[in-house]
């Protein structure tokens, strides 16, 4: 459980960064803002529809690796040049991983 801690924080804050140093002009605050309160909002809404926090950490790690991975570790790609084909690809390795890391952290 710790190590799942630690690899969300630090992919938040790898996206953090990614997004300080792409993101320019008058989207930047609101996208800043975003991702700031981004963890408090999904661990929210899972308590919210009846499923623990553990599935939320699950599920933020994989979206901030798999974000990460797709874009080149330059998240303002995802919609500046990407397209639907890299939103698809993201998607994919989302879900990919959050399947995989549910698997193997409840032994299913």
């Amino acid at each position: 459980m710790s190590a799942l801690w630690l690899l969300c924080f630090a992919g938040w804050a790898a996206v953090l960064a990614a997004l300080r140093r792409g993101v320019r002009g008058p989207a930047r605050g609101p996208v800043l803002f975003a991702h700031t309160a981004t963890p408090a909002g999904v661990v929210l809404l899972f308590s919210l529809i009846g499923f623990g926090s553990l599935y939320a950490t699950i599920l933020l790690t994989a979206e901030w690796w798999a974000l990460l991975l797709v874009t080149g570790l330059r998240p303002e790609r995802l919609l500046s040049t990407g397209g639907l084909g890299r939103l698809a690809a993201w998607a994919t390795v989302t879900g990919a991983a959050t399947l995989a890391t549910t698997r193997f952290v409840f032994q299913i």
